[in-house]
């Protein structure tokens, strides 16, 4: 975690550890958390801590994916390559996983040079035991790139590991650079049929949550798959506040016809939480 991260968590985690008798900022508040199963506990926990009612309603379900014909072949001939980029925690964990069933370890990526996108993707490689020479200053692609725009030069082999459907602002960048990028899928996101019922339950109820937390386009895009077009632009979501964890993903709620109610300064989890707390300011 970055020290700006810490800086910003730092400030909210103070109030969680008050008196049962103090009042939490989050205190009753009712919020869904919208990522996948196996990765809301970090989320939910900080809100917990902070006083809120925590619904645990994916949106996502990360899979592997259809084909890993692309992944085997770069690592068939990993040596060949300069760069490896990883742009989410689920893209390292999927990555080392197939790396495992190929036979591979992470000594095979030692000569590599490694850029991840934020600081729970160089936390989640750091963890691997591999250092990474470059992180984006702001967590979306654009940041990544500009910061790569001195380190790559032309010539150099790349391998971006992500998801299935992502922008492809990064692979067309470097190409632009003169470099030479492959692009292979290590996840998949899925629409999780199991959570269409339980939201909109939840929304349906007299008592409204008070925001649903939005932490990626994925998920801003299943929310309304999952609720249906009309249903999601309907009163169902009157009182509701829409909060995203960054530029990129309110540009999707905005492409969908929803509102942004607040946006985190700081494209993380910390971020979130801060802007959730300010939201009860205003």
């Amino acid at each position: 975690m970055s020290g700006r991260c810490k800086t910003r968590l730092n400030r909210i985690q103070p109030l969680a550890i008050s008196k049962k008798s103090e009042h939490l900022p989050l205190e009753g508040k009712r919020i869904i958390v919208s990522r996948a199963k196996d990765q809301a506990s970090l989320l939910s926990d900080a809100l917990r801590s902070l006083g809120a009612k925590v619904e645990e309603i994916p949106f996502i379900e990360i899979r592997p994916p259809q084909s890993f014909a692309a992944l085997d072949k770069a690592m068939a001939g990993i040596l060949n390559y300069d760069w490896l980029i990883l742009t989410s925690v689920n893209g390292v964990k999927m990555l080392f996983a197939r790396m495992a069933q190929l036979g591979k370890s992470e000594a095979d990526l030692l000569h590599l040079k490694l850029a991840a996108i934020g600081p729970a993707t160089r936390k989640a490689i750091e963890l691997h035991g591999l250092p990474v020479d470059v992180m984006a200053d702001e967590y979306v692609a654009e940041s990544l790139v500009s910061a790569l725009e001195n380190q790559v030069t032309a010539g150099e082999h790349i391998l971006l590991a992500r998801a299935k459907v992502a922008r492809d602002v990064i692979p067309n960048s470097l190409r632009e650079l003169g470099a030479k990028v492959d692009v292979a899928e290590v996840y998949e996101t899925v629409l999780p049929e199991s959570s269409r019922r339980r939201l909109e339950h939840v929304l349906a109820e007299a008592e409204k949550p008070y925001a649903i937390t939005f932490t990626s386009s994925s998920t801003a895009k299943n929310f309304v798959d999952l609720m249906g077009e009309e249903r999601a632009h309907s009163k169902l979501l009157e009182g509701v506040k829409l909060v995203s964890i960054g530029p990129v993903t309110s540009e999707t709620l905005r492409e969908l016809g929803l509102r942004v109610d607040a946006e985190a300064k700081e494209y993380t989890i910390p971020g979130l939480l801060e802007a959730l707390v300010e939201s009860t300011e205003g």
